[in-house]
C-alpha cells in the first residue's frame, strides 16, 4: 500500500450569495492579518479559506487537500474503498488530472483532492 502525503490546502465555506461571501472573507482576513482575494466562484481569506459565492458540494463546504501526487493518491484512496465524483475531474492541459472531490460527505463536508 502507498503511503502518499497529503497536506491542508483550504476549508471552503458555504454561503448563500456573493455579499455573505464578501463579508466572511473579509472578516476572516481581519481576523487572522490574511489578504482577501477576489475569486470566479468564490472570495478568498489568505491561501486557507474560500468562501464560496454560493452553496457547493458539501452541506456545510469542502475540505481541500493538496498531494506530490494526485493520481498515486487517487488509486490509495480507491485501494482503501473510497470512490470518486469523476463529473468534478479538472485536468491539467498535459492531460494530467489537477483535482477531484471524492464521493460523498464527511462530517457535512465534501473533500477535494488537489496535484501540489
Amino acid at each position: 500500500m502507498m503511503n502518499n502525503k497529503f497536506e491542508l490546502e483550504h476549508i471552503g465555506i458555504n454561503t448563500n450569495n456573493a455579499d455573505q461571501a464578501a463579508d466572511l472573507a473579509k472578516l476572516l482576513s481581519m481576523m487572522f492579518n490574511l489578504e482577501p482575494r477576489h475569486g470566479q466562484k468564490s472570495e478568498f481569506a489568505g491561501p486557507y479559506f474560500e468562501c464560496m459565492k454560493a452553496p457547493f458540494l458539501g452541506a456545510k463546504g469542502h475540505i481541500a487537500m493538496r498531494t506530490p501526487d494526485l493520481e498515486a493518491a487517487v488509486a490509495e484512496l480507491k485501494e482503501k474503498g473510497f470512490d470518486f465524483r469523476m463529473d468534478t475531474a479538472a485536468y491539467f492541459d498535459d492531460g494530467k488530472l489537477k483535482n477531484i472531490y471524492l464521493d460523498g460527505e464527511f462530517g457535512g463536508f465534501a473533500i477535494h483532492i488537489m496535484q501540489k
